[in-house]
């Protein structure tokens, strides 16, 4: 699966030692989105490390590490329905408007097609300027709620139960 080098940073499968930092990288770009009113968001606990460990036992953990080699930003996904469903991703605000996100994504849909994946799928906040408008940027299009396939519906429900409904949120797809 190898590796990809952008903007100084080293795109790459996360180590087992790494997974506590990526909860650090997570808790770090979740605060700003407490200037948004959206306080929950930011004070949402990241994933449990049994979680990443889980994405990462699968070779779906993938880090943008620095030139220290350290982690900055992450990408956990999952298959969904014939596609590869991102999970999460997040970007450390240090390392934030650097195309990190970008090249994460974009080492995502490299996996994918090589697992013979049609698209990637996320949810996520449709008036969080870093959230639907980016991935709108990046290719991703909202999946009206009829297009939906089971998975999607699966994980949306689940979202829905987390409580993150209470802001706006979309499905989107983009094809690979």
């Amino acid at each position: 699966m190898g590796e990809a080098h952008t903007h100084g940073m080293r795109i790459r499968t996360a180590a087992r030692a790494e997974l506590p930092a990526l909860q650090d990288v997570e808790r770090a770009a979740g605060a700003p989105f407490r200037d948004l009113g959206m306080r929950e968001i930011a004070d949402d606990e990241p994933p449990g490390l049994d979680v990443l460990e889980r994405y990462r036992a699968a070779g779906r953990c993938w880090v943008a590490a620095d030139e220290r080699d350290k982690p900055v930003a992450y990408l956990v996904a999952e298959p969904v329905d014939g596609a590869l469903h991102i999970e999460q991703v997040s970007v450390h605000p240090r390392a934030a408007r650097r195309g990190v996100g970008r090249a994460l994504l974009a080492y995502a849909a490299d996996r994918a097609r090589e697992e013979g994946l049609a698209a990637l799928t996320l949810t996520t906040f449709t008036e969080v300027p870093w959230n639907a408008p980016y991935y709108a940027r990046l290719g991703f299009r909202p999946l009206p709620e009829p297009d939906l396939t089971p998975g999607l519906r699966a994980i949306r429900a689940a979202e829905a139960e987390h409580g993150l409904d209470r802001w706006p949120r979309a499905c989107m797809r983009a094809p690979l």
